[in-house]
């Protein structure tokens, strides 16, 4: 019987280096973990001779080194006693670290168990979105964050396009109607975005107070006297608004939405997300969309006995949906503040790739209507 060649075997400073590169501790935990990685690398070979789904497929060595350094790092950060340089004396505990990771990149890299996909990460229908997300975020990351008396609208954004971005994975990798319940949180905080740029800083300033209610509400506040003044503020608020008691948790929810000019006159506003916030972003026309979605999200049997085909094309068109209004907010934001180079390169993006996306947008609508129709 032939023997299997031995593979490739990174040197002790290739390790190093990539330690270095990750910003690990290579001085500590490159050599430990190069001891396991031989011992891992003969037993890849061991695995490849008994299992044809292995045979003749390539090892990547970064993915495995890297399951041996999070493997080592675990170990040594739940047992602060071990000391580096006696583990790496340790045959027993080198034999454990290279099979707990073997056993992890093998089964995780090469034996995942995949959902059955409608779409690859390669389809213009997800690649030009998601090249699209990536060059906004990195463009958002730029921005102060988490000071949300100076950074509250980027922290809004910023959470809608990571939510984007999510929804995008989910559905290159077949999980449509975990994608679809991700778009009633999007479509949730497009909302609170849609109204807080459209109606200022008052309305800024009222979102957040009532963000420190809730955070009061929740016991969140870590001071009684803090505590304490706030509920006094919401016992206030809800006497002038004509609000009971049991109306409390539904005015620190949605209370900021009384700051609206007029906002009592829209016809049939509520507290609440569908008849307050929903309609004062002027989104209404999705609530039908955000029940089906708020179903999924609640486990009802819509989501048990769920059609892959039809869940795929109702989130990627409520994705495209949001994504070209919230794209449109964030150009009229942020393009004025950004350097003219910058500027540019965010045009060219644009001009390439935006009629691409709106005909990857109309071709699922299409779909979607025939689809309709047949069902139907």
């Amino acid at each position: 019987m032939e023997q299997a060649p031995k593979p490739y075997l990174m040197s002790l400073d290739g390790v190093k280096r990539l330690a270095s590169i990750l910003k690990l501790d290579e001085e500590k935990d490159a050599p430990i973990v190069y001891e396991a990685y031989r011992h891992a690398l003969d037993g890849f070979v061991e695995l490849c001779k008994g299992n044809k789904a292995l045979a003749g497929v390539p090892i990547n060595h970064v993915q495995l080194l890297l399951y041996l350094f999070n493997e080592n790092a675990f170990y040594q950060g739940t047992h602060p006693g071990s000391d580096p340089k006696e583990l790496i004396k340790n045959e027993q505990y080198l034999g454990a670290l290279a099979g707990m990771s073997l056993d992890k990149y093998v089964t995780n890299e090469h034996l995942s168990f995949q959902n059955p996909k409608l779409v690859s990460q390669y389809n213009p229908e997800i690649s030009t979105i998601a090249l699209y997300l990536n060059f906004i975020l990195g463009m958002l990351s730029r921005y102060k964050k988490g000071e949300p008396k100076n950074t509250l609208v980027v922290d809004v954004m910023n959470k809608a396009f990571t939510m984007c971005k999510c929804i995008v994975l989910l559905l290159s990798q077949g999980f449509e109607t975990e994608a679809f319940s991700t778009w009633r949180t999007l479509h949730e905080n497009e909302c609170i975005l849609t109204v807080l740029v459209k109606y200022g800083q008052p309305v800024m300033e009222s979102y957040l107070r009532h963000l420190r209610y809730a955070m009061a509400f929740r016991g969140g506040l870590g001071d009684k006297e803090k505590t304490d003044e706030c509920f006094l503020e919401i016992k206030e608020g809800m006497k002038k608004a004509d609000l009971k008691s049991k109306d409390m948790k539904r005015y620190i929810e949605y209370g900021w939405l009384l700051d609206i000019p007029n906002i009592e006159s829209l016809e049939e506003f509520r507290l609440n997300f569908r008849d307050g916030v929903e309609r004062a972003a002027g989104l209404h026309e999705y609530a039908k969309v955000y029940e089906m979605s708020s179903e999924i999200a609640h486990s009802s049997p819509l989501l048990i006995y769920s059609r892959k085909n039809y869940f795929h094309l109702v989130a990627l068109l409520n994705l495209y949906e949001s994504f070209f209004r919230l794209e449109k907010i964030f150009s009229s934001i942020y393009l004025s503040s950004v350097s003219e180079e910058e500027m540019s390169r965010y045009k060219a993006m644009r001009e390439m790739y935006l009629p691409q996306l709106k005909t990857a947008y109309a071709l699922t609508r299409a779909r979607f209507s025939k689809f309709s129709k047949k069902e139907g």
